[in-house]
Order: C-alpha cells, then structure tokens, then sequence
C-alpha cells in the first residue's frame, strides 16, 4: 500500500493558518475561557460544600478549554514545524500563547482556593460523586500540593504575564534562530544549502566518513558563530526560570521536574548511579566500533554511522516498507497496537517527507477534540528512521488509549511517555535482528540496536550533567558561550568517560531540549523511560498473549499515581533499588557482549 508522506491537517481545520474554522475554534475558546475564568473567580468553596457542584462545573469548563488549547495550539505548530518560514503562524502562535497565560492565571486562582481548603472540606470534596466518578482525587492532591507555594493571584498573575514576553519569548526566540541556521554542502558538483534538520540527519547517518567529518565541521561552525546569541537565550530563559524558582522558595532546581515526572529523588540517583557502575562495556563497544571505521577512538558525528562491513549493503525501507513493517511487528504484541499504527498511516497522520524548510528533530502531538495525534519527523530510509517512526507511534498509541478518561487523568508525564515511544521502538530493534541473513548483516542491526542504549546512558547523561551543572551555576552569575561551552565538553568527557575522540562543543546550543519553556530537565526521563521499558519488554514476553491487555492498563494509570507505584503496581518492582535498573542493562550488556564477539575478527586480521 502507498501512504502519504505529507501529514493531513485539514481535516482539522481546513484551510491551514488562513482556516475559518480555526478562527472560528478560537473565537469559541476565548468564550470558554471567560467562561472558565468567570467561575473560578466566583468560586466560594465554603459555601459550595460540601455538594461541590460549583466545582463539578468547574471541572468540566477546565476540560472544555484546556482541550481547546492543546487542539488550536497543536494545529499551529504543526503548521510552523512543516514551513518554519511561515510568520504568520508564528504570529498566530504567539497570541495563543498570550491567551493560554490567561488560562493559567485562572488555573492558578483555582489551585489557590483548592489548597486554601480546610481539612473537612477538603475531605468531603475527596467523598463528593464528582470525584469517584472521574477518579481524580490524586490530580487533585498534586494541585493543593502546588499551590502550597504559590504568592499571592496579584503576584502570580504578574509572574504569567511576564512570562510570556520573557520566558516563553526566550524559548520561541531560540525557534527563530535555528530556522536561519544553513549547513552548505556539496551535491553533484553543486553546493546547496540544508536546514538544520537535513544537515543532522545526513551528519550522523552518511556512510562515508569523510561526507560526515565535512559536514560535522561545517555544523560546529555554524553553531558557533551564534553562540554568543544562543548563549544569551539560554541565560535569560533559565534566569527567569530560576528566579521563578526563587520566589516560590523552591531552592533545588531538580524539585519541578521530579514532582512533574512523579518521581522520587531517590529513584533517579538510584537510576544514573546504576548506569554509571555499568558504563565499561559501553565503553568498550564505543572503541570497537571506532576501530571498525580505522579510528583509535570514536568521534562525536561517527556514533550513529551505520557498520558496513564485508560485502553488506545496508537495508533501506521506503516509508511504504516501514509502515508494514511497524504494522506486521506491532501486531505479534498486540493487534489493537497494530490495528491503530494502520490507521495512523492510512489517515495520513505523519509527516515525514524529506524538504527543505522544516524543522529538525521529531515529535508527537495531541489532538484531544478529535481524539486523533500527529506525528512529525524527517524520513530518511535508514533503520533510525523506521525506530523513529515507531518511536512516535507508541507516543500516539499512548494517547489513543486514554481519550476516554478525564481530562487530569490523561496528563501522564514525559517519564512514563517515553516509556511507551521506547517500548514500540523495541519491538522495530528486535523485529530486524531476527531477521538478519549473516554475520555481518547481525553486526549491523546490533550496532543500530545499542546505538539507543549509548544515546540514554551516554547522551542523555551528558545533557543531564550539563544542565545539573549549569543551573547550579547560573544561579550565581550569567555565563559567558566560553564557560557554557566548557561546562558542555566535560560533561560529554564524563559521561562518556572518556571514550570519544572528539567531542560537540556546542552541543548545549543544537539541542533544542534546552531551550524547552515547559519542565527544565528534558532529559533524564528518556533514560528512564528507555529502562523502564525494557522491564515492560521482558514482562511481555514473558506474559505473551495476555500481554495486551496488562500493557494498556498500565498506560491507562500514568497519569493517576506516582512512578513508583505505578512499578509496584503493575511490575511488581521497587524503582528506589538497584536490582530493577540492573537487571534492564543487563539485558542490553548481553547485545553488547554479542557485538564485541562477532566483530572481533574484523579488527584483529
């Protein structure tokens, strides 16, 4: 079957940013949103107990234009992510954004009356039909626990306010920088000019290592020559957040994205602690493969360079191929998983054509009025793109079976989200290594395989370090592009432990992750997600079958406890020691130990 590389949005609202029925959708959410705004103000919980009807209509208009956001602002960035050129969508998106400062002044006046509740009341609301019928009390108890630290609705409305030409400016600002970013690079005798995303894609992936090394320098250079200007967004976006931080006399910077990825601290020094006692093997897998390409030592762009070795032609998958690819290995887990994966082709819900213009990286969006996601990427035929591809899939997956719940109960965190995205992932990664016809064919899918373990034990931990680092010392003072730079090269020598040859120096300026306004820290939830995963992976195989069922009702709880009981629960397992962490590397050790044993002889003749 022929699917379209070209997402369909005007099913959504036809007519693109020019959409009357877009316009029509907003016009509706700023009636919603005074409406919603109008009953919190009114609100006198006191009075409304201890029946809490007021409160129930509340509720309800807090899904109505919570819902209309995430619809209207999903459409338009959609829309800016394919053509980066479009102002007017940047025009569009900035004044949604103005309004949904609006949205969270009035969630904030709500959250302030929640936590403002005495202890009977607060009690009679957990007991009210309301809550029993929605299942939401948890959510609830986050939000009172939240507005604990909140100053006054005069100084939090000011805060949101300001946010919005501060804060949220700095993050858009980095978006428009990056969308001037050209990487020249020649083609057929005649130099042309990459988006950023293109320039990625073709560095880290090109089978020629002299294609890579060229484009690699031409794309350090790049960056740095506005790294003074990225070096000043990241100060201000972070110093806002910090001062915010300050304010509310929040003193660790680490306590937000904890508390908003449900996770205990212990749990995430457990996680990286364990990683770190078990970084060697790959290490070692890191030189082996530098030595398969006639280097001492890995370079940065040469990580995910694809091992050719012997007379291999690396297999390629049209977008046509990776879709029933995904389809026919989604459904040997689950049918409903592979049943949805179809539609989401068939409904041209993806957009991944290869073009000039657009955006790099990938992502999953929520389209909770119609119930539907979008997926965006850059394809590019390789089996990254097809892990990818599934990737964003399990994303949507995610989504697709919580529509029906409550509007709090579908807000799972980035944690447990890339749980899902890992999980689908997985299967793509093991689907092609039992496929493999020869030892060198075996090598190759191996490589690309462990290639995700080095991106979350490696990678990630970089970014982790750095970011640790940097808050801790942007605290005190505004760092020079020089000292952040710095900051970046040792946590790279340090996570890495010294396997690379040679390192991204302005890596802290590619990677879109720090310039994010939402939850600082986009970073180590994929590490945990990726673990957390692999115990989910061995769980369904173990389960076969039954599996099905056991994995979307885990799915269906991400957003209704804490991670660790969200483990005990459904794993059976204590994320707070270190036998669950060890026991998922191990299983990712054994790809590595396989790979240093049959690549032995290439490097030893």
């Amino acid at each position: 079957m022929t699917y379209s590389q070209v997402w369909d949005l005007d099913s959504l609202f036809a007519g693109g940013i020019e959409s009357d029925a877009l316009k029509e959708r907003i016009a509706l959410l700023d009636a919603q949103l005074e409406t919603f705004t109008k009953r919190v103000t009114d609100w006198q919980p006191e009075q409304d107990a201890p029946r809490f009807t007021a409160f129930a209509d509340i509720m309800n208009e807090l899904a109505l234009t919570g819902n209309g956001f995430s619809q209207t602002i999903s459409f338009v960035t959609a829309i800016q992510s394919a053509d980066t050129t479009n102002k007017k969508a940047n025009t569009l998106l900035a004044s949604l954004y103005s309004r949904l400062t609006d949205f969270d002044n009035s969630k904030m006046i709500m959250t302030k009356k929640l936590t403002e509740l005495s202890e009977d009341h607060w009690q009679q609301l957990n007991q009210t039909d309301l809550l029993a019928a929605q299942g939401v009390a948890f959510n609830l108890a986050e939000l009172r626990r939240d507005g604990s630290r909140l100053l006054s609705e005069q100084e939090e409305a000011i805060i949101n306010k300001l946010s919005l030409d501060g804060f949220t400016a700095w993050s858009t600002h980095y978006d428009t920088i990056v969308a001037g970013i050209q990487i020249p690079y020649e083609q057929d005798g005649k130099e042309i000019m990459l988006s950023a995303g293109q320039a990625f894609n073709k560095m880290m992936s090109d089978k020629d290592a002299a294609v890579r090394q060229a484009l690699f320098d031409k794309w350090e250079k790049a960056w740095g020559e506005m790294a003074a200007i990225f070096a000043d967004t990241l100060n201000h976006l972070d110093g806002f957040r910090l001062t915010a931080n300050q304010l509310h006399k929040i003193d660790n910077h680490l306590t937000i994205p904890l508390e908003y990825n449900r996770m205990q601290a212990d749990t995430l020094e457990q996680m990286w602690a364990t990683i770190s006692q078990n970084k060697t093997p790959f290490a070692d897998f890191l030189t082996r493969k530098a030595n398969l390409f006639g280097k001492e030592k890995m370079d940065w762009q040469d990580q995910d360079a694809p091992v050719i070795l012997g007379e291999l032609n690396e297999k390629r998958f049209t977008f046509d191929e990776a879709a029933e690819f995904i389809i026919t290995h989604f459904n040997r887990f689950s049918p409903k998983m592979a049943d949805f994966a179809r539609m989401a082709f068939e409904k041209s819900w993806i957009e991944a054509e290869d073009r000039p213009g657009k955006r790099p990286g990938g992502y999953c969006t929520s389209l909770p009025e119609s119930q539907e996601s979008r997926i965006f990427m850059t394809y590019g035929e390789s089996i990254n793109e097809v892990a990818t591809l599934a990737h964003e899939l399990g994303h949507a997956y995610h989504s697709h079976v919580m529509w029906d719940l409550p509007y709090m109960s579908q807000d799972y965190a980035m944690n447990v989200a890339e749980t899902a995205s890992t999980f689908a992932e997985l299967i793509v990664a093991d689907a092609t290594l039992n496929q493999a016809q020869s030892v060198e064919e075996k090598i190759n899918l191996l490589d690309v395989k462990i290639q995700n373990a080095i991106a979350m034990f490696m990678n990630i931990h970089t970014r982790f370090i750095f970011e640790n680092n940097y808050h801790i010392q942007r605290k005190e003072r505004v760092l020079t592009d020089e000292e952040i730079t710095e900051l970046m090269v040792a946590a790279q020598k340090e996570a890495y432990q010294d396997a690379l040859g040679s390192y991204h120096p302005h890596f802290w300026a590619a990677k879109l992750h720090f310039y994010f306004d939402s939850v600082p820290f986009y970073n180590f939830p994929y590490t945990f997600g990726y673990l957390f995963s692999m115990g989910i992976y061995a769980h369904a195989k173990e389960k076969g079958s039954s599996f099905e069922d056991d994995y979307i009702a885990l799915l269906r709880d991400t957003a209704s406890m804490t991670t660790e009981d969200l483990a005990r629960k459904h794993l059976g397992v204590e994320l707070n020691q270190p036998d669950f962490w060890q026991s998922a590397i191990d299983i990712i050790v054994d790809d590595v130990n396989e790979f240093l044993k049959l690549t032995e002889s290439y490097v030893n003749n």
